[in-house]
Order: structure tokens, then C-alpha cells, then sequence
């Protein structure tokens, strides 16, 4: 068995049969650890690399666990057929998989040996050669760009953007992965005509991006606040309408000149 098989990193779900985050039916391997503490996170279990107690339903379920490469790919290949015949494939999601670059790396290079399509979820919160080491075994990388205003991103997110903004760029100039851009759309920090409006400009100076996804609001994560001891910060906001959706989405196609969709 090769070393690289043998890397270990921590996860804390893997998600078998889903239809998002990536093309066809993926199965997804969430990693512990992230850089951003976003509001309105929905895996809020994600943001810490340490395994941690969250209450579920009144009873406390352990979050993390330490795996090998070897491990993970045992579970994704029981999809291989589905893969087949859907286009689908291995999806790394967060968290922040940038967090656990060997991991990460080695995630993507199995299942690429292995003939199964991948992609990454991601921020692109990272140092870029970091992000280079894992570009030739990723097929699609669902980049998320939530604003371009530095001190908004920074309020809302604890981190600024420019570094993210960079990185994007060069992801898209390398040509080595299909690129789509994914817009979180929170009321109150990014809903606005102008806000998306800004993005999929910026997503059109990219050049090579197949794709633009408004990804609503939702407060599905907010019972895991609660079962962390931790406080919700979006409070009482609603999710975006569907007219509101709607609005943000024609503004978006005017200004990128791509495909764009809400959701996926």
C-alpha cells in the first residue's frame, strides 16, 4: 500500500448520496478545522479543529474523529456505481479543508488514481501553494467569494477578503479545474443588487468561471449552537424570499455574462 494512503486527518461526517457540492451524486467528506468564524455558519461543530461534545437531542455525540486516507476511501467507493452514471464523485467540505493540506491532498490524489471524479468546497483561505499542491488532482473546485468590500467580509466573518480575492484569480488563470463561484446570500451583509452585482463582475474578470451559485440564507445550524453552548449571532433574521432570490439572480447573469443558478 502506498504511504500517502496511510495520511491522516480529522473529520466529522461523511455524507453518502447528496446532490450538491458538485456535479452528480457525491459523496462528502466534511474536515474539522476552519480560519473563518462566518455568522451564519451552518457547521458551527466544523469551525474547530479539536474534537469537541455537542449536545444532539438531548444527548452528547462526540465531534471528530481521526481517520486514514484509506479509511475515507473504503466508504467513497461503495458509490462507485453512481458515480458512473450520474458524473458524481469524492466531495471535501468543512469546515475549511485547506486546514489539513496533506489530507486534503491525499484525499483528492486516491480518489483521482482511482478514477473517481472530485471536488472541493472551499474558501481559498490559504497560502496559494498550498492550494497548488492540490489542483492537479481536483476536477472542480466550488470556490466561495461572500463579498468585495475587505472590512464588511472582516465584520461578518472575522477574516479579510483580499487574500481569498487573490487566490480566486489565480485559480482560475492555472486553467487545471473546472471553477465555479458560490455566493452565501445573507440579508443584511450581502443581499443587495449592488453587493451581488460586485461579485459577478469580479466573477467575469476571472474568465473562467463555469458557473455562479446563489447559495440562500438558512438557520438549518441553528439547534448545533445550542447543543455547543455557543450563541446564534444572526438572531432573529429571516432567510431571503424567493422574489428577493429571484432579483439577486438576474442581477447576477446581467453582470457575469455566465451561467448562474440559486442553490446547488
Amino acid at each position: 500500500m502506498e504511504d500517502y494512503l496511510n495520511t491522516k486527518g480529522r473529520i466529522f461526517d461523511i455524507q453518502r448520496y447528496s446532490i450538491h457540492d458538485g456535479n452528480g451524486i457525491r459523496t462528502i467528506v466534511f474536515l474539522k478545522g476552519c480560519v473563518l468564524r462566518c455568522r451564519w455558519c451552518c457547521n458551527p461543530e466544523s469551525q474547530k479543529f479539536e474534537i469537541e461534545t455537542m449536545m444532539v437531542q438531548g444527548e452528547p455525540k462526540v465531534i471528530g474523529e481521526d481517520v486514514t486516507v484509506k479509511e475515507v476511501m473504503e466508504t467513497v467507493e461503495k458509490d462507485r456505481t453512481y458515480y458512473r452514471r450520474t458524473g458524481g464523485g469524492l466531495t471535501l467540505s468543512g469546515g475549511e479543508s485547506l486546514c489539513q493540506p496533506e489530507f486534503a491532498a491525499a484525499l483528492l490524489r486516491a480518489a483521482s488514481e482511482a478514477g473517481i471524479s472530485t471536488a472541493m468546497e472551499s474558501m481559498g483561505c490559504a497560502d496559494y501553494k498550498v492550494i497548488e499542491g492540490l489542483l492537479p488532482y481536483l476536477d472542480q473546485y466550488l470556490l466561495d467569494i461572500k463579498h468585495m468590500n475587505p472590512a464588511k467580509h472582516k465584520a461578518f466573518t472575522g477574516r479579510s477578503n483580499e487574500l481569498m480575492l487573490e487566490n480566486a484569480m489565480k485559480i482560475a488563470k492555472s486553467g487545471m479545474t473546472e471553477l465555479s463561484i458560490r455566493v452565501p446570500v445573507i440579508p443584511g451583509f450581502n443581499d443587495t443588487n449592488e453587493e451581488i452585482r460586485d461579485i459577478a463582475e469580479y466573477t467575469k474578470r476571472l474568465g473562467s468561471v463555469k458557473r455562479l451559485h446563489l447559495l440562500p440564507y438558512h438557520r438549518l445550524g441553528q439547534d448545533k449552537y445550542e447543543g455547543l453552548g455557543r450563541e446564534y449571532l444572526m438572531g432573529n433574521i429571516e432567510p431571503p424570499s424567493n422574489e428577493t432570490m429571484e432579483m439577486l439572480l438576474k442581477t447576477a447573469k446581467l453582470a457575469s455574462g455566465i451561467e448562474c443558478q440559486i442553490g446547488g
